[in-house]
């Protein structure tokens, strides 16, 4: 049996490797905050949304396809959620068994894989009802084959077969077993034999009462004798020992596979019932494939800011179809870095075919997201901050690629304005010229603007709003670059209070 709600012809894999620098994209775009709303505590949640998010897809059924299932997920929440319980619970109580730790035998196993068997029976007849009852709702390829699946290989006449067969192996009326005698009259061929079924009627059931061949009987207090014939048991039950063992463990891959990919959802849920609460809009993005360039996105918004503060975030428009090169400049605190995480937040939940923050949102997949974002300085003095900004550059272009995003955060500010512009100049052209998209968050004034001067047909330029009263709208807008980012603001504001307090 598979699950395939991650992917129509293949299982999502809880072990892959995340990418090289997830660590990177987790803490400059505050993805922890996400991944922590997402698990609510949950380790299990936290992981599956963590290999989720940061896997690369770059296929776009791969997103319309989890879009889907994710739809029928908000049309069926509670359902969604008890089929993740049963799995859930269905796997501890396996692990509370611990099945074969202390005793190895046979016959142990067969009478605990027999135990464990039932409780999976319980367990399936559940999943069974939901796909009955839900079939005809869902709309999703993902659900409609599960649902389908359970139905056709968990029909009545598979249960009632099952716990036939369980019956027959608690052995209520005891073990029967064939052997034949080999060399030196040793026991040989141990086979067990399925009892015949016992008649109806009062004159069958005494007849076949009755016995038919030697009996031996073993005193009580005859270890030596007993531990022969549980020795005898242990051979004729071996074979189905290992039959039955393999059908638990087939049984539990599949609950385990169904725990993975349902997790996903379930986080999907914990993050879309904290968004709803707060009012906040989401919608499910339209991806198209990395060569056609297309960008839009009406209310976009930081995502993970959101799930900090009580209030509202204010949401950006974007237009940017053939754009490769973004140039965001404007005034300090004016909300461009927001804006800038962003757009990498809402490119990674598109690519895992998760809905976006945002009112509406179409974008090309990208074959890989990397940022630079300013880092703090060394405290150990091992090397310098520049030397540090150009190093982790140096990793990023060993691993970008065609149709790769870049997102960069006030890089390249570590030295003066004009090494500063011309080093950005030159990183900048060679990663556009090889088809990689870059959006670049800067106070560089003497790189925006001779940028801008060329009046490139592949570039946007957008700036931070600023009221005519300094106050900042946190909204990013099509605008020239400006040569002064009013630090005066600032300067004002910290003094003005400053006085204040101090009077």
């Amino acid at each position: 049996m598979k699950v395939h709600l991650m992917h129509a012809d293949h299982d999502f894999r809880l072990d892959q490797e995340l990418p090289v620098n997830a660590e990177d994209l987790i803490q400059d775009l505050g993805l922890a905050q996400l991944f922590q709303t997402m698990s609510q505590g949950d380790d299990f949640l936290l992981d599956v949304a963590r290999k989720a998010v940061l896997g690369e897809i770059s296929d776009v059924e791969v997103i319309q396809y989890r879009q889907d299932v994710l739809k029928d997920c908000l049309k069926m929440p509670q359902i969604v959620r008890d089929m993740y319980n049963i799995a859930v619970e269905t796997i501890e109580r396996r692990r509370k068994e611990r099945f074969g730790i202390f005793t190895r035998t046979p016959s142990y196993n067969v009478y605990q894989s027999v135990h464990l068997l039932r409780i999976f029976m319980d367990a399936l007849m559940e999943l069974r009802r939901f796909a009955d009852c839900n079939l005809k709702q869902i709309h999703s390829r993902g659900f409609s084959t599960l649902f389908t699946m359970l139905q056709r290989e968990l029909s009545d006449e598979y249960f009632a077969r099952v716990h036939d067969h369980l019956r027959t192996l608690s052995f209520e009326r005891g073990m029967l077993i064939r052997a034949q005698l080999g060399k030196g009259h040793l026991g040989t061929h141990y086979t067990l034999v399925k009892p015949s079924p016992r008649s109806r009627n009062w004159l069958g059931r005494m007849l076949d009462n009755r016995l038919h061949g030697y009996t031996i009987h073993i005193q009580a207090r005859d270890e030596t004798g007993a531990r022969i014939l549980s020795e005898i048991k242990d051979r004729g039950v071996n074979v189905v020992a290992n039959v039955l063992a393999q059908s638990v463990e087939h049984i539990l891959a599949f609950f385990n596979q169904l725990k993975t990919e349902l997790a996903f959802y379930v986080g999907c849920l914990n993050l879309y019932d904290r968004l709803s609460s707060k009012g906040e809009p989401i919608c499910f993005p339209a991806a198209v494939p990395a060569e056609k360039q297309e960008y839009s996105a009406r209310g976009l918004y930081d995502v993970c800011l959101s799930l900090r503060i009580p209030q509202r975030v204010v949401g950006n428009d974007v237009d940017a179809d053939g754009k490769n090169l973004w140039v965001i400049t404007g005034a300090n605190q004016g909300g461009k870095s927001t804006f800038l995480r962003s757009v990498g937040v809402a490119q990674l939940m598109m690519q895992c075919g998760m809905f976006v923050p945002a009112k509406s949102f179409c974008a090309s997949i990208c074959h890989g997201l990397f940022t630079h974002f300013r880092r703090e300085e060394d405290a150990a003095m091992n090397q310098g901050k520049f030397d540090e900004e150009l190093g982790r550059m140096s990793t990023i272009v060993d691993h970008i690629r065609e149709n790769s995003l870049v997102l960069l955060n006030e890089s390249f500010a570590a030295t003066n304005e004009r090494e500063g512009s011309e080093i950005a100049r030159q990183i900048i052209t060679g990663l556009v010229e090889h088809g990689v998209k870059v959006v670049f968050v800067t106070h560089l004034y003497e790189y925006a603007q001779g940028v801008y001067s060329q009046h490139p047909s592949n570039a946007v330029f957008l700036r931070a709003q600023r009221e005519p009263d300094g106050t900042r709208s946190f909204r990013i807008q099509p605008g020239r670059p400006l040569s002064t980012s009013f630090g005066k603001d600032l300067y004002h504001e910290i003094f003005q209070r400053s006085v204040t307090n101090y009077v």
